[in-house]
């Protein structure tokens, strides 16, 4: 392998300069990161309320709307359905 090749070389997961730049990924930006997703699964649960809220007696648009958003909400349906039925306990607010 020539010296050219090993600058394109994807980092490998034990190098030193790969565990250093995970630390500092960990210490920086973990928490924004975590908190980005959270917010975004908050809003994506949202979104499915507002428009198929029908499906559990809860209406909130007009099925007009619900009719024309329903293309973009229809693969999340199944997965939404289950979280929203999940069992939960007392310790999935502390994770």
């Amino acid at each position: 392998m020539s010296p050219e090749d090993e600058k394109d070389a994807p980092e490998e997961k034990g190098s030193v300069k790969g565990t250093v730049k995970d630390f500092f990924y960990g210490m920086a930006m973990q928490g924004m990161v975590r908190y980005a997703l959270k917010t975004r699964m908050y809003l994506e649960h949202l979104f499915m309320l507002i428009t198929l809220g029908d499906m559990l007696g809860i209406p909130i648009l007009p099925p007009y709307y619900s009719l024309k958003l329903l293309p973009y909400a229809v693969p999340n349906i199944k997965t939404w359905k289950r979280t929203l039925f999940k069992e939960r306990d007392f310790t999935d607010a502390l994770f």
